[in-house]
């Protein structure tokens, strides 16, 4: 800050000169002393230069809002967000959130890294310098996220040293690789020391991890984690020293359950984060506003809840200038019309006037995003590398069973027949899908297959470029032919999401950038999801709540347990190792007991 702009604060505060911006007649929500009173707030070069109680005294300024008696609250902070998880560009992502209260984010572009690399990272950057939501990012950690799958690009640790040079980093992105941590890999331990001489703070991501293996983690540095499911899980971080991001996104929904462990003793440790939001979650719940409202819900004081959504999260961040409406503070500044319903009427982001019921004031410009577009690469894919399994056979399927609601999955087994041609044979009872990852950033040819149970589909096929975090290709169908042809489709789309059905395209929506985002409006893009889903449930069957995306998504997570699918194939996550997707059976009266297939088998039932 300039000599010259601490003198216009200094006699702006003193009333010597004019100020920018009055809000007058305000309730002033004080995180910091947790009070309520009535408030005229005072801006100059964006900064909070004066709080005046007496709201009758006359005070100069270029523009004046009239709060007449509604609530004014800092701007809200998001702890987690991965953007590209919302479909859209950065410069649209701030057009969607802003109106709703959210002025600052803490962002890790991990998923475009691991597509485009550092050329990802760039962008991000550049792109978010058009944004007037202020975007802090942490630089993607786990580029590639594990040794158990092929991406599209490496960010070693003398490429985080680098990254950690930009200003406009603010840390290191959430810790995937724990067992890297704990097992005192020297690549990861790099990371985190070169972070730890930045003096930055660094994201954790520990699901079921406890006891003396978390302690690990966390007295290597890891200072957050937005993975407990659980209040015991969130108990014991937050009694081990680190604070503990609340979730409640669009396809992870903790934040009620987790509530519930919430006291005002431990509150000042607790973050609100959505980790993944879609447009038709923030065009139709909001956003932090949706945390907000949920908070209040279940009877966590107003103030507590705003402070997890402000105060807290600029606490764990270091971002000393925002987070609480005080003097010296940067003016963030939302209007509500009451602590329930959290309806945002204005918005003020550095003293500027972003957002006023629920419309965007500011232009929405766009970076030219050419070098992120054209990432689908695949080699070598036909319809025989699906066929996995003994033709003519009955086999046992290691399945991947999901959680509903969740996207932590279950190991499983299923009983599945072979044809002659070595095709699996749907049956719509059992819920088991084929699932399939193709590699597509280098054209290794490499394909994973396996099956998956409890996602619905009953025909067709789905194939999505979304696919966390290495974002290779994944697909679900009912016969190989179905996949054949949806995967086919999609690389002829350059990524983004298909629904086919009898060889047809029932419906698809095209993400060019990195094959996971649109340059569309997040209105288009919300309806052409809204479309999509309603295809996915009608013409394929997936069924209710089952996200056709991002559960989808998320079965190639192979850092979430237990069973999980990767381009190199079916991957335990609990025990760190590959297992076969298939096993020949032979038809014995115990395995026939649990398979319950005594149809067409020639045995006595009596001996059962």
């Amino acid at each position: 800050m300039s000599v010259q702009k601490l003198k216009n604060l200094i006699v702006t505060a003193e009333r010597k000169e004019e100020a920018d911006l009055l809000i007058k007649n305000s309730k002033l929500v004080n995180v910091l002393t947790g009070e309520i009173y009535n408030a005229n707030i005072v801006v100059t070069d964006g900064i909070i230069v004066d709080i005046e109680e007496n709201v009758e005294e006359n005070i100069n300024a270029k523009k004046v809002i009239d709060a007449k008696g509604s609530y004014a609250i800092p701007g809200l902070i998001e702890g987690h967000i991965h953007i590209e998880s919302s479909f859209v560009t950065p410069e649209e992502f701030s057009r969607l959130v802003v109106p709703h209260g959210t002025t600052t984010i803490v962002a890790d572009p991990h998923e475009i890294v691991n597509v485009c690399g550092k050329t990802g990272m760039k962008y991000m950057l550049d792109a978010s310098e058009l944004a007037a939501l202020d975007i802090k990012y942490m630089i993607p950690s786990c580029v590639p996220a594990t040794q158990f799958e092929n991406n599209g690009a490496i960010l070693d640790a003398e490429g985080v040293r680098e990254l950690l040079e930009d200003d406009r980093i603010l840390g290191l992105g959430e810790f995937m690789n724990a067992p890297g941590v704990c097992g005192c890999d020297e690549e990861v331990l790099k990371k985190i020391q070169y972070s730890k001489d930045a003096k930055v703070p660094i994201d954790g991501h520990a699901p079921g991890m406890k006891g003396s293996s978390l302690s690990a983690y966390i007295a290597a540095g890891i200072e957050t984690d937005h993975e407990c499911q659980t209040v015991e899980e969130m108990q014991e971080r937050l009694r081990k020293g680190m604070y503990v991001l609340l979730r409640q996104g669009s396809a992870c929904k903790d934040l009620r359950n987790l509530l519930k462990g919430v006291t005002p003793q431990n509150s000042r440790r607790c973050l609100l984060c959505s980790d993944d939001r879609q447009p038709v979650s923030i065009l139709k719940k909001g956003d932090l506003d949706e945390h907000l409202r949920i908070c209040v819900e279940e009877n966590i004081d107003p103030i507590i809840a705003i402070q997890m959504a402000t105060l807290n999260a600029a606490e764990c961040y270091g971002l000393r200038d925002r987070g609480a409406i005080a003097v010296g503070k940067r003016a963030d500044i939302c209007i509500v019309d009451d602590l329930k319903e959290f309806k945002m009427l204005d918005v003020f982001i550095n003293g500027k006037h972003v957002a006023h019921d629920g419309k965007y004031l500011c232009e929405v410009k766009r970076l030219e995003c050419s070098n992120v577009e054209g990432s689908v690469h695949v080699k070598d894919f036909s319809i025989e590398k699906l066929r996995i399994e003994p033709r003519n056979q009955k086999v046992i399927a290691n399945t991947i069973d999901i959680t509903p609601g969740s996207i932590v999955t279950s190991k499983g087994q299923a009983y599945v027949k072979i044809d002659e041609n070595g095709d699996f044979e749907f049956d719509e009872k059992d819920d088991v899908a084929k699932v399939a990852v193709i590699e597509r950033h280098h054209g290794t040819g490499n394909i994973g297959v396996g099956y998956l149970r409890g996602f619905g589909i009953k025909h067709g096929a789905i194939a999505s470029t979304i696919a966390h975090d290495s974002h290779n290709i994944i697909v679900i169908g009912t016969s190989n032919q179905e996949i054949e042809y949806a995967v086919n489709k999609l690389i002829e789309q350059e990524g983004g999401v298909v629904v086919t059905k009898n060889n047809q395209i029932c419906d698809s929506i095209s993400l060019k950038v990195g094959g996971l985002m649109s340059e569309e409006s997040g209105e288009i893009v919300m309806d052409k999801l809204d479309k999509l889903y309603e295809t996915m449930k009608k013409e394929v069957g997936v069924k209710e709540g089952v996200d056709g995306v991002m559960s989808l998504a998320f079965m190639a997570l192979s850092v979430i347990p237990e069973i999980k699918i990767t381009d190199m194939g079916l991957f335990d996550v609990t025990k760190f190792e590959f297992i076969p997707a298939v096993e020949e059976i032979n038809l014995n009266i115990k395995t026939m007991i649990k398979f319950k297939t005594f149809a067409n088998a020639d045995v006595d039932k009596t001996r059962c």
